[in-house]
């Protein structure tokens, strides 16, 4: 991924000469389609579901969402009043905010890597350094229970592939010995956890595939089926850095004239330059919804200030869409992504729904 510097591009001047000079770049070689110039989240998506939402509860404690069900709608966690607990809350729009979990503060609990499907939830639970475990609730009854305490040495990169639901299991990766992954899974309804050892250096995307080169200079050079077991090579080169999806990957390599940023798919197709030295990936899971590319757009003050212009481009247009000028805390899982906007001491956090587009 390239680094947080580079240079904002400034806004369009005044004057023939210099519409005329933007004209001559954006003129389309011959055969190739325009592309189309950046827009503002409420121009280019009117019917898309977004929220602003302050950073404290009700009961002025501070609250961290870790999932958004909708725009407006999330479940995370906050202290309690007193600040001798910790809470796993669904914080909604209007009405009471519903306790999922409560642990003592003392222990320095964490809930992360939450993820649903339908009406479960999933979410790994940790009480200082002890052992990770794996824990579900139901979201309109919620009623917590332990699905294991074997999770063994779990990784997790802040992907919304950290936790993945599929076939009345839940799937995760583990440090296993040396160079190898373990898959690890366990049914939703308890139970013994299975333990399938795979050489080398994967994570979990989309199911049921893995992507390996999690920790390589050169990123992902193959995904593999784990139904079937076999691989496919993806086509990038030595030279680039490559994180791919199941079905798209980032390709951020270096040129005579500074960095690229590109997308195509594993086997080298649909092949697309997306930016440059000022560009880089936002998140850590690529091309989300097989649809947008979440980018930062940096600048010098960047190093400083954590803050980036915020974009999402669409594959299917071309287009960068502008959802912040000046974000930070940026996240995503399931659809959502969100951000904040203001300063660290005082914060608004913005949700837009991409299922919506």
């Amino acid at each position: 991924m390239s680094s947080w510097k580079g240079r904002l591009r400034g806004p369009a001047g005044i004057g023939t000469a210099l519409v005329a000079a933007v004209a001559l770049l954006v003129l389309p070689a011959a055969g190739k389609q325009p592309v189309p110039a950046p827009a503002a989240m409420d121009l280019a998506w009117p019917q898309v579901k977004h929220a602003a939402l302050a950073a404290t509860l009700a009961d002025g404690t501070a609250y961290e969402p870790g999932l958004f069900l909708t725009a407006d709608t999330s479940i995370g966690t906050a202290p309690s009043k007193d600040r001798k607990s910790m809470r796993l809350l669904e914080h909604r729009p209007t009405g009471p905010d519903v306790l999922i979990r409560k642990l003592p503060q003392k222990g320095y609990p964490s809930f992360s890597a939450i993820t649903a499907a339908g009406d479960t939830l999933v979410w790994i639970e940790r009480v200082g350094s002890g052992p990770p475990s794996i824990w579900t609730s139901g979201l309109r009854r919620p009623a917590p229970r332990r699905l294991t305490a074997d999770a063994g040495d779990v990784q997790s990169d802040q992907s919304t592939f950290d936790l993945v639901i599929a076939g009345g299991q839940v799937y995760w990766t583990a440090s296993g010995a040396a160079r190898v992954t373990e898959v690890r899974s366990v049914a939703l309804s308890g139970g013994p956890v299975s333990v399938r050892p795979e050489p080398g250096d994967w994570k979990l995307t989309a199911w049921p595939y893995l992507v390996n080169g999690v920790t390589e200079t050169t990123g992902t050079t193959a995904i593999r089926d784990l139904r079937t077991g076999r691989d496919q090579a993806v086509r990038g080169n030595d030279r680039a850095t490559t994180r791919c999806s199941a079905t798209w990957c980032e390709v951020v390599g270096g040129t005579t004239g500074g960095t690229t940023v590109e997308l195509m798919r594993p086997d080298g197709s649909h092949r697309q330059k997306i930016g440059g030295d000022d560009i880089a990936g936002a998140i850590s899971d690529p091309v989300v919804l097989d649809r947008f590319e979440i980018l930062a757009q940096i600048d010098d003050n960047t190093q400083l200030t954590n803050h980036v212009q915020l974009i999402a481009y669409e594959l299917a247009t071309r287009r960068q869409v502008v959802l912040s000028p000046d974000a930070f805390g940026i996240a995503y899982r399931a659809g959502v992504l969100w951000w904040s906007t203001g300063t660290d001491a005082d914060f608004v956090r913005h949700a837009v729904d991409l299922r919506t587009v």
